[in-house]
């Protein structure tokens, strides 16, 4: 599409660094075109206080704020949790978080006629490939202006002095200018002096952790929790019946205070390069443990084993921005499958960032207490002769060739 053509633009809005300066660079750049910003809420809390000011201040003509959080949760967070999907160790809160902005990104362009759907994703990221591959998924035809690969800007430095030239204001400053992203499962930290590896993360300075504080830092006595779970799906927290979201955010607190959920690591971009970042997932870590403790009793072996190696493709199709695909819905729906009897309850004890299994239990339980015991019990160890014979047969066979060819 021609620029000229271009009249109205809605913006993938957070009022961070990069949006806020999208919204004069496209009047400038698109002949005074009408920019309408679309901040999805996915409980990012306080980042949304004065948005629609500073949104119609900076030039945009309406904002948009859609309250995505139990759509999140229920849609994107709990099937990829389900799957037990981690990407590198990361537990994917930037990446499941993105298709679900997208999609109400579209539905208020199309709401609009909009003539383009803008977003303020950097080129090295993964986060270009996320919002533009799920644009597509719902709007095939919608032109995209990611003004990071067309713009002279080149740096973060840059962006700040393009801000201040035309009176954009900022809730950073060059020297807290980490690069972030918070919802309601996590907050990543990326720049500054991460960039160096060689750097450790400054947890104990005040106001680097928002989630929760560093394992130094915690009690000194455990908290031990409770979950329960229906089908995979978590709905108690300390025997008291909650929505998945309620229960995420009160895993947030108590993870929080006892140092859990800090992750620092080297990931493998989509782009190629590797990048560092310091994750934040205290409420996000303990459901993912709880949940495969509990599927360490209620999965026979054979569909916990394939299920694992699955849990790797999920997490890269999420990661990768793929999650409006067949694929990531046949693993789904297989996923679904396979929690139809994961549910019971299981106790973990929290101390200073470690989570410690303190007990689980399901009426649907493969675990025999009366078979495994080091006591007497009905189980016929005679059995296990026949087995190992037959189990060890192809073994046996193959010695038996190798031996009769060396000797030739």
């Amino acid at each position: 599409m021609d620029k000229k053509d271009i009249k109205k633009v809605v913006l993938a809005y957070s009022g961070g660094l990069d949006t806020s300066i999208i919204i004069p660079w496209l009047k400038e750049n698109y002949n005074n075109c009408e920019v309408i910003a679309v901040a999805g809420n996915v409980g990012q809390n306080d980042e949304l206080d004065g948005l629609e000011e500073k949104a119609l201040k900076t030039g945009a003509s309406k904002l948009y704020v859609l309250d995505l959080t139990e759509e999140y949760v229920d849609e994107y967070i709990i099937p990829t949790m389900k799957a037990g999907a981690v990407y590198e160790e990361y537990l994917l809160g930037t990446s499941h978080a993105r298709p679900c902005i997208a999609k109400g990104l579209v539905e208020i362009a199309l709401k609009e006629g909009a003539d383009a759907i803008c977003h303020g994703c950097t080129g090295k990221g993964n986060d270009q490939v996320r919002f533009e591959l799920a644009i597509k998924h719902f709007a095939p035809k919608m032109p995209i202006i990611a003004p990071w690969r067309i713009w002279d800007i080149k740096s973060r430095e840059e962006e700040i002095e393009y801000a201040e030239a035309h009176t954009v204001p900022l809730k950073i400053n060059r020297e807290t200018n980490y690069s972030k992203d918070k919802n309601l499962w996590h907050l990543s930290h990326e720049g500054l002096d991460l960039e160096d590896t060689g750097n450790e993360p400054q947890y104990e300075k005040p106001g680097f952790l928002e989630m929760g504080v560093s394992p130094i830092m915690a009690p000194d006595e455990p908290t031990y929790i409770t979950l329960d779970f229906e089908q995979g799906v978590p709905v108690a927290f300390n025997d008291k019946k909650m929505s998945a979201k309620e229960i995420i955010l009160a895993l947030n607190e108590v993870g929080g205070k006892n140092g859990i959920g800090l992750l620092d690591i080297v990931e493998n971009r989509l782009v190629g390069m590797k990048c560092r970042g310091v994750y934040e997932t205290p409420g996000g870590a303990i459901l993912y443990k709880a949940h495969s403790v509990l599927e360490s009793i209620c999965l026979d072996k054979m569909t916990l084993h394939e299920k694992q190696k699955l849990s790797i493709t999920f997490a890269e199709l999420v990661y990768n921005g793929q999650w409006f695909t067949p694929l990531r819905e046949a693993l789904s729906a297989f996923v679904d499958k396979t929690q139809e009897k994961v549910t019971g309850k299981v106790r973990l004890k929290l101390y200073k960032g470690n989570m410690i299994n303190a007990g689980v239990w399901s009426d649907y339980s493969l675990y025999s207490e009366e078979i495994a015991t080091f006591g007497e019990s009905d189980y016929n160890q005679k059995d296990s002769e026949g087995f190992i014979n037959l189990y060890g047969l192809p073994i046996a066979v193959q010695a038996m060739v190798d031996a009769q060819n060396k000797n030739k």
